[in-house]
């Protein structure tokens, strides 16, 4: 809880809307898309590298915890002030500084929209990669934070390998600025990579130096669906294997297909049991080569439907409407990011469904199977005692059966408040404990995001 005294100092640092303090103008930064609700004791909106650095100096002073926040798209409560403390928004800090066409490298403030560089950028025909389902809506600052994965990850990796530098604000008010403008540098330890994927954990993170690639000319996309799971992996095995690597190559399990058919229209026929979703890029010739290649490798399907331009981006938009769609079966939902050797997919999500009809519960399977990450959604009433109880024990069924096939709990969306409790299941003591060391050397007083670190 703050002190008058101390709220009366972020007023003067932070003034007019800059500042909120009120429960009711709170409440839409005290949760996120976990639906999880932590209330913080004020929540400042900063628009300047020296107000984030005065925060951050006071905040140490007084031991005031400090919770970095962007879009509230994060689906495991990573931002939210559990214990109270100062929720620090990246929403006036989001501007475009620079895109430089030579260099290939842009610099964006934290509260960049995703979709909104993408757009800039694409008058350039420049291309950053990383694409989060939640494009449209997340911040590069919270894509940075969570190391986001999302759908182009097969081709183009993740957030980590498109981050050249940046400027972060640590504990006690220090700048410190890491990377810089060259693509390659291998100088000392790699600080830039430790705040990637940090969740807020060592600083503040201001400004973003980002590597760029030129944008594809061309692209086209292909759905497949099949009669069974079994067909729907036997024909990734095949698509990544034609020499030429899809952009995107994304799974959608019968439970995922019928949640979207109950949602609204859908490009397949009711009751497909698997479908993938494939995208190609590069040159016009080579997409026409790569996709004859496709198709072949993708049938025999029930379907096989190509798009390109606006039908492409339809086919697209379909996938970017699984979360919304989960919860027309059900008001409350446990997200699962977890990841397997390629190997071994169909072991893992026939017993992750599995786990779901024993525990009499809808288990939405779907997710980025090109590199092996697997969405497992648990879709329960949590106002139900029971069936509250039977969805965290399916969970965690399905955390040790990811861990028993040589797999992550968290392929991308970090572990947060909803599953910080579970990282002593796949870190040992010895790596945790180097961690706290490491983050001890940014944040001595541990005001940054305490109880929520990603160790």
């Amino acid at each position: 809880m703050l002190t008058a005294e101390q709220k009366n100092y972020l007023k003067d640092l932070f003034p007019g809307d800059e500042a909120i303090f009120s429960p009711a103008s709170m409440l839409a930064y005290a949760t996120d898309a976990s639906r999880i609700l932590a209330m913080p004791d004020a929540v400042v909106r900063p628009r300047s590298l020296e107000q984030l650095a005065k925060l951050m100096a006071w905040a140490q002073e007084h031991g005031v915890p400090i919770h970095p926040r962007g879009r509230g798209t994060g689906v495991v409560g990573a931002s939210l002030a559990q214990g109270g403390g100062v929720v620090v928004s990246s929403l006036f800090m989001n501007e475009i500084l620079e895109i430089n066409s030579k260099d290939f490298l842009a610099r964006a403030q934290p509260g960049v929209v995703n979709a909104d560089l993408q757009a800039e950028l694409a008058k350039h025909r420049l291309f950053y990669p990383p694409d989060p389902a939640s494009a449209a809506i997340s911040s590069i600052g919270g894509n940075v934070s969570t190391n986001a994965g999302g759908m182009r990850a097969v081709k183009y990796g993740v957030t980590r390998d498109y981050v050249l530098g940046l400027t972060a604000v640590l504990p006690g008010g220090k700048i410190l600025h890491t990377g810089g403008r060259c693509h390659k540098d291998v100088i000392g330890l790699d600080l830039t990579s430790l705040f990637v994927g940090s969740a807020g954990a060592l600083g503040v993170i201001a400004e973003i130096t980002l590597k760029l690639i030129p944008l594809p000319p061309a692209s086209a996309s292909i759905l497949a669906v099949y009669d069974n799971l079994e067909q729907a992996l036997d024909a990734v095995d095949r698509g990544l294997s034609i020499g030429a690597l899809p952009v995107t190559l994304e799974l959608m399990s019968r439970n995922t297909l019928l949640a979207l058919e109950r949602a609204g229209e859908v490009p397949w026929p009711c009751g497909a049991q698997a479908a993938l979703l494939v995208k190609l890029d590069g040159s016009e010739p080579a997409v026409e080569h790569d996709l004859e290649k496709m198709h072949a490798a993708l049938a025999p399907a029930a379907l096989l439907r190509t798009g390109r331009g606006r039908e492409e981006t339809d086919l697209w938009e379909v996938r970017r409407l699984i979360n919304p769609a989960a919860y027309k079966i059900a008001p409350d939902k446990l997200s699962n990011d977890v990841a397997v050797p390629r190997s071994k997919l169909k072991e893992a999500i026939e017993g992750f469904e599995a786990i779901g009809r024993e525990m009499r519960l809808n288990v939405l399977c779907f997710g980025h199977v090109g590199d092996g990450n697997v969405h497992a959604n648990i879709l329960h009433d949590a106002s139900n005692v029971d069936e509250r109880r039977r969805a965290l024990k399916a969970r965690r069924r399905i955390l040790d059966t990811t861990l028993s096939l040589e797999g992550t709990i968290s392929g991308e969306h970090g572990t947060g408040i909803s599953k910080h409790g579970f990282i002593g299941l796949q870190l040992c003591e010895d790596q945790r404990r180097i961690m706290a060391d490491i983050k001890a050397v940014f944040d001595p007083t541990g005001i940054m995001t305490p109880g929520k670190e990603p160790f």
